[in-house]
């Protein structure tokens, strides 16, 4: 597992990028070694995951009638919906790159899209122990959890700008499909494995 020094490493360096810096790029391992090694940013997200989860399960269970409890089959369902979450776009984003003729690029676009999820994984886990704290900032929460999405778009974005150049359609695609699908699947999925909160 890539120990916390060479993680801020990575950060730092897709941080250059989205202000567009082209010097972040050799703080960044593109090659098929980073991309197999950028998967272990699931492991670093797992205690900002795990509060989120928390969040999930305290709404769910307010749908519950009081006698019903939840047991460890919906931890076990939370962690079907994360991998698919986090797996199915970067399958999507792997078809399109060969589509577009950019298969070369396609350990990068793996590499930039598992780190820069880490901070934004943080983000949502604070922002959940803020729901569980202060429910009474549902509304705010909300809309920084909007803004939270708009900051991701912008970086996917500005980063394949100076990973692909400036082919504004290819990355508007790209990014859209590494966005998108995650939030019309986490949907369906949660209604599905019945760990929607009612």
């Amino acid at each position: 597992m890539p120990p916390f020094h060479e993680i801020k490493l990575y950060l730092f360096g897709l941080w250059l990028l989205i202000k567009g810096n082209r010097a972040g790029f050799k703080y960044l391992d593109l090659s098929d070694r980073g991309m197999m090694r950028s998967f272990w940013a699931i492991v670093w997200c797992l205690p900002a995951i795990g509060l989120s989860w928390f969040w999930w399960r305290l709404a769910y269970q307010q749908g519950l009638p009081p006698s019903q409890s939840i047991g460890g089959i919906f931890f076990l369902r939370m962690a079907m919906l994360e991998a698919a979450n986090w797996l199915f776009p970067l399958v999507l984003a792997g078809i399109l790159a060969l589509m577009l003729g950019i298969g070369r690029y396609f350990p990068a676009i793996v590499f930039v899209t598992n780190w820069l999820s880490v901070p934004f994984s943080y983000l949502y886990g604070v922002l959940s122990l803020l729901l569980i704290a202060v429910p009474g900032l549902t509304g705010l929460i909300a809309l920084v959890w909007l803004g939270a999405i708009i900051a991701l778009i912008v970086s996917l974005s500005r980063i394949f700008r100076m990973l692909l150049g400036d082919q504004r359609l290819m990355i508007a695609t790209l990014t859209m499909v590494l966005i998108v699908p995650s939030l019309l699947l986490s949907d369906v999925l949660e209604r599905f494995l019945d760990v929607y909160p009612g």
